[in-house]
């Protein structure tokens, strides 16, 4: 399967948001995250969705398993194709969030580690002894066999979770900048093309796109990096 690109909608309004869907050309996912759920809330979905496009909902869910099972549930009867929630949170609140969408065509993904995070902050701040890469295996493991239908990860372990993972479970990377967009605040970062020779199933770019004097060019360009 050809890796698929996800732009993201970080802004804070309903004009916004569609006008850069509707400025993306070809492109059929995109993320709603925090910024705009909270602003805008299940209405934003349902009008990307009636736009023709698939939402990947990223609010990241992390609490006891029977709160994430419900938001879960919610997510998919919202008809979110994709959805996010913490590898952090333990096995039984992924079991719980799995068993919440079955019969859906929800997909859940497990966010290992945050791409701003370095080995430096995840060993000094978040306290975690490990090296980045190392925590990355050892979350992503557990969240698949939890239930988890894939992962969130930086593209720099991508090729350690294929090796680990094999081929079925979804590896979706942020953290991708093409050679001609700055790094912003990610700390590990690889081109489109570089992620999908890695074996990524989704990237998912915002800046580089909305930030284009272009965005449909910048999304075009980065589509063809992604065809190998």
């Amino acid at each position: 399967m050809p890796t698929e690109l996800i732009v993201v909608l970080d802004m804070d309004t309903r004009d916004e948001a569609l006008a850069s869907v509707g400025a993306c050309g070809a492109c059929q996912w995109f993320k709603i995250g925090a910024q705009l759920f909270t602003r805008c809330g299940p209405d934003m979905v349902r009008e990307v969705q009636g736009l023709g496009k698939r939402v990947f909902l990223d609010l990241k869910y992390h609490d006891i398993p029977n709160t994430v099972a419900h938001a879960a549930k919610a997510a998919a009867d919202l008809g979110a194709g994709l959805m996010t929630l913490h590898a952090s949170g333990g096995r039984a609140m992924i079991e719980a969030a799995r068993n919440a969408v079955e019969g859906s065509d929800t997909r859940i993904l497990a966010v290992t580690v945050l791409t701003s995070i370095s080995d430096v902050v995840l060993r000094e701040e978040v306290g975690m002894p490990e090296s980045t890469e190392d925590a990355v295996r050892r979350l992503a493991v557990q969240a698949v066999q939890a239930g988890a239908h894939g992962v969130v990860c930086s593209p720099r372990e991508i090729g350690v979770l294929r090796e680990a993972l094999g081929n079925g479970p979804l590896i979706v990377t942020p953290g991708v900048r093409p050679v001609w967009a700055s790094k912003d605040d990610q700390a590990r970062v690889m081109t489109p093309r570089e992620a999908a020779l890695a074996g990524a199933s989704m990237v998912v770019v915002g800046r580089p796109i909305l930030k284009h004097p272009e965005p449909a060019e910048a999304a075009a360009l980065i589509m063809k990096e992604l065809m190998l």
